[in-house]
């Protein structure tokens, strides 16, 4: 089992209640169900909308059950952003 940082930004910062956690997961997809199953639906709701980088890397469309993590790895979710 992999151990790193996930950050949050911007509403995903005001919905996680935290700036960064740490995490214990293979895979993103294993990562980001563990980070929801600690909150509510609107956590849900705003990861739904998220795009996603794993060190600095975009996930992009990519199944996220694929994507692997290793220890030591960040990853950060960005929300849409208004503006520009």
């Amino acid at each position: 089992m992999a151990e790193g940082m996930i950050r949050y930004w911007a509403a995903a910062k005001a919905a996680a209640g935290v700036p960064e956690e740490p995490y214990r997961a293979d895979t993103l997809a294993e990562a980001l169900e563990n980070a929801r199953m600690a909150r509510g639906e609107e956590f849900g709701r705003v990861l739904a909308r998220s795009s996603f980088l794993v060190d600095g890397r975009p996930v992009g469309a990519r199944p996220y059950d694929g994507v692997e993590l290793t220890d030591g790895a960040v990853v950060e979710v960005l929300p849409p952003f208004a503006g520009g």
